[in-house]
């Protein structure tokens, strides 16, 4: 199965992840900064979310986005994610090193990592009310969670949107089927990579960022101080140029 996406632009590729709370419309401020910053912009919705739907069969999100990228004959591309989509990206940058440029990771998640007693009960309170079938509970707990105080209500309804239409794939689906995990080794990553924490962040998704930026070969560490959980939704126009100037940096 093709993941659902889009293309824009023309130039060097940029691939864009969303964040499991979201879908590719996240990246809907950002798409034109970079197609007019000079890049080819890919985006696209993992399984289960936006426009894609739930797998059929055993699957991995690292080689889907692959099998995307051979199908658009992208050579290479630089990575952008959020949150979810992060771990993703340093997925396909750990297992295809030469294939990523660089990496630009916001509030990444980690696999192997440790959930704090507060991502703990988190998990545990969105579970509860999905089990008694509460999806509005369990979406405006995400969108509570996930932004940060200087949120605007536009920004909540759209991630509210996004969220609730995850829930609804997913809770159709008439068979779950299991994701493939592949052993990575972060230290086979070689790209250039910029870890963008929020200061309003949830404290394992800072200390996944601090733990980045040490361990990679090339890494910088950016914290903002006004951010929550999804920053270049919550103010684009401060993420946009961090973005392209950090693209622009790292380009081939």
């Amino acid at each position: 199965m093709t993941l659902s996406h889009d293309v824009a632009g023309n130039g060097p590729t940029v691939v864009l992840l969303h964040s499991t709370a979201c879908d590719r419309r996240m990246w809907d401020p950002q798409l034109p900064v970079l197609v007019d910053a000079g890049y080819r912009v890919v985006r696209a919705d993992l399984r289960g979310f936006g426009d894609s739907p739930m797998p059929d069969r055993p699957w991995n999100n690292a080689q889907d986005v692959v099998d995307l990228l051979d199908e658009l004959g992208v050579a290479d591309a630089a990575l952008v994610a959020a949150s979810g989509g992060g771990r993703v990206a340093l997925e396909i940058a750990a297992r295809w090193p030469d294939r990523v440029t660089a990496l630009a990771l916001l509030c990444t998640a980690l696999s192997g990592h440790e959930p704090s007693a507060e991502l703990r009960a988190f998990g545990e309170r969105e579970d509860a009310l999905l089990e008694a079938g509460d999806v509005a509970g369990a979406t405006e707990l995400n969108v509570q969670t996930w932004l940060g105080p200087h949120a605007d209500e536009a920004t909540r309804e759209k991630v509210r949107r996004m969220q609730r239409h995850a829930f609804e794939v997913q809770l159709a689906a008439v068979e779950e089927f299991p994701p493939i995990r592949v052993e990575t080794d972060l230290s086979a990553i070689t790209a250039p990579s910029l870890l963008v924490s929020g200061g309003h962040d949830l404290a394992d998704f800072r200390q996944i960022a601090a733990r980045l930026s040490e361990q990679l070969a090339d890494a910088r560490l950016l914290e903002l101080p006004w951010a929550g959980h999804l920053p270049s939704v919550e103010r684009p126009d401060e993420v946009n140029p961090v973005l392209v100037d950090f693209l622009r940096e790292t380009k081939r």
